[in-house]
């Protein structure tokens, strides 16, 4: 026959409630720490990846991409091009796309100009007739060599660092050229217009040479 165990005691009963409790808040305790830590870890990464950013990331965004054939850009005329950033992400769609203004000054001499007017940042547009960069936001005007004719800007449009190699013409793309990055302004236009000068441009206030610095930029590279 077999043998029945005697039944608990009252202490024992008692004990084995306890340890019963004690595990199954133990358990939940665990999972609460577990939650919260994860909590926090998710609150914590993007605060120390903005404290970091700067030191981790790389000091300039930027690289040489090809924009064309330098048979694209007839001398004297002004293009709108576009081009992808080369540091874009697959998810940017349409915004890895940026405008810029290519100019052939002479036969394999190029000016490659940022959309982006230096007052305040707005699409420039380019008006062949006059043969000036007119921004629609608060009346910014650009002479065809990108200096500055009018308006608020206290300077002439950022221009890209540009190149041509085998026959292509490359510029050093990643980064909106500004103050706070490699940037280039042509000088003021001359107080003296050529004879064959449009009546609207003889009539808009010209700069008074010598340029201010800020007029000229910087070619001092900073992070953008």
């Amino acid at each position: 026959m077999d043998e029945k165990l005697p039944p608990p005691s009252k202490e024992e009963h008692e004990q084995r409630l306890e340890m019963d409790r004690v595990s199954r808040r133990t358990f939940l305790m665990n999972v609460g720490i577990a939650l919260n830590a994860l909590a926090a870890l998710a609150i914590a990464t993007p605060v120390v990846a903005y404290l970091l950013g700067p030191l981790l990331r790389r000091k300039e965004y930027r690289q040489w991409i090809e924009i064309g054939s330098v048979d694209d850009f007839p001398p004297g005329e002004t293009k709108l091009i576009t081009f992808t950033n080369p540091f874009s992400d697959p998810w940017d769609g349409e915004s890895a796309k940026v405008p810029a203004y290519v100019r052939s000054t002479s036969l394999g001499e190029f000016k490659v100009f940022a959309i982006n007017c230096a007052h305040l940042g707005c699409p420039v547009r380019w008006f062949a007739e006059s043969q000036l960069f007119m921004c629609p936001c608060h009346g910014g005007v650009y002479y065809a060599d990108g200096s500055r004719a009018s308006g608020p800007p206290e300077r002439g449009l950022f221009t890209y660092e540009s190149k041509v190699e085998g026959g292509k013409l490359l510029i050093k793309a990643g980064q909106l050229p500004t103050l706070r990055n490699r940037a280039g302004a042509g000088p003021c236009p001359s107080l003296t217009a050529p004879p064959n000068e449009p009546k609207l441009v003889a009539r808009i206030e010209q700069c008074r040479p010598p340029c201010r610095p800020s007029d000229r930029g910087t070619s001092a590279p900073t992070i953008g």
